[in-house]
């Protein structure tokens, strides 16, 4: 079968897989892959800034498809049924996995960056980790990872109504902290320093406010919140400079939650930090609870997957295109690979 491997920085190539076999007794499903989300961490992998990768690498990991084959062992599942792969490869035992937090498991293994992800015709999947999307389209289905990740971060940061939240970074994690903030009914005021994007924060996550970072922000953040600023901030920008700035947008008691994931170190004020009981937080992947509950934003109709997808290619056009979606001026929110 047909597959893209990036064989080291700067490279991809298409090559030749052996079909997907399931073994006697197995658990997993093989499923026919139909769109393949591309999405920062791809792109930072390509170009050799991506922790936790190692080449060469089938990337990968925004999926949705159709299941073809399931093992002996697999329940609630045919071949037929459309799906989504939860890519995050947990081993079960760890103790984030024995507390239920299964997308920082010890040993984690992501489809696409510790192993082979889905930049192929057909990938065998642990068929506990495939979600079935009836109701939703293969655009919507594969988009529902990137958006999960955004719905953990939210969660994560234990937002309660009417909480002011400030979300830095409007790629699209940061647009589905946006979104799916909103959604936990705070008000949400998004930050970028391309006035485009922050344009369509408005339109697409229904923000409401937005501003630009190059412009004296934490002014802009006391007149927004009577000088008190947002007790939520959420960094999704994957900068080191970014991440290390946000310190000073929470207010006294606030959190601040890093989406984002930068090779390198942040460093930060203690006496600040200390003054303002500050809380630092991690949030990383996201777990079933967090695709369901984008999945009922689905359904609710909050989520316009057709303005969300900007770029589409046919997966024989993935290496030609991939380079022109890194430029700025290609003005890419979401390519997706389309496989019939």
């Amino acid at each position: 079968m047909k597959a893209i491997v990036c064989k080291e920085r700067n490279q991809l190539k298409a090559v030749e897989l052996p079909e997907p076999v399931l073994a006697p007794g197995s658990a997993e499903a093989i499923v026919s892959i139909r769109r393949i989300g591309i999405c920062g961490t791809d792109l930072h992998a390509y170009r050799g800034n991506q922790p936790f990768f190692t080449y060469p690498r089938v990337l990968g990991h925004e999926l949705s498809g159709i299941v073809e084959q399931v093992g002996d062992q697999v329940r609630g599942l045919r071949p037929g049924d459309q799906v989504a792969v939860i890519p995050y490869l947990e081993c079960g035992a760890c103790i984030a996995c024995r507390n239920g937090k299964t997308n920082c498991c010890t040993n984690m293994q992501v489809l696409g960056v510790h192993t082979d992800g889905g930049m192929r015709e057909r990938i065998a999947v642990p068929a506990d980790h495939l979600l079935v999307t009836d109701g939703l389209t293969l655009d919507q289905a594969a988009i529902l990872e990137p958006l999960s990740i955004g719905a953990h971060a939210v969660r994560r940061s234990g937002l309660r109504q009417g909480e002011t939240v400030l979300v830095i970074g409007a790629g699209p994690i940061g647009l589905g902290v946006m979104l799916l903030a909103k959604r936990a009914g705070a008000r949400v005021i998004a930050m970028d320093i391309h006035d485009e994007r922050l344009d369509f924060c408005g339109r697409w996550a229904r923000t409401d406010h937005t501003m630009n970072g190059l412009h004296s922000p934490v002014e802009q953040l006391e007149a927004l919140t009577g000088g008190e600023l947002p007790t939520v901030v959420f960094d999704a920008t994957g900068n080191a400079r970014s991440m290390t700035t946000a310190f000073s947008y929470a207010a006294h008691g606030g959190r601040l939650v890093y989406v984002g994931l930068v090779k390198a170190d942040i460093t930060f004020s203690d006496p600040d930090f200390h003054k303002r009981e500050l809380t630092l937080l991690g949030s990383r992947n996201a777990t079933r609870e967090d695709f369901e509950q984008v999945m009922a934003a689905f359904r609710e109709g909050l989520v316009d997957a057709e303005a969300f997808i900007t770029h589409r290619a046919p997966f024989d056009e993935v290496i030609e295109r991939f380079e022109d979606w890194l430029k700025p001026e290609s003005k890419v929110i979401k390519a997706v690979v389309e496989l019939e």
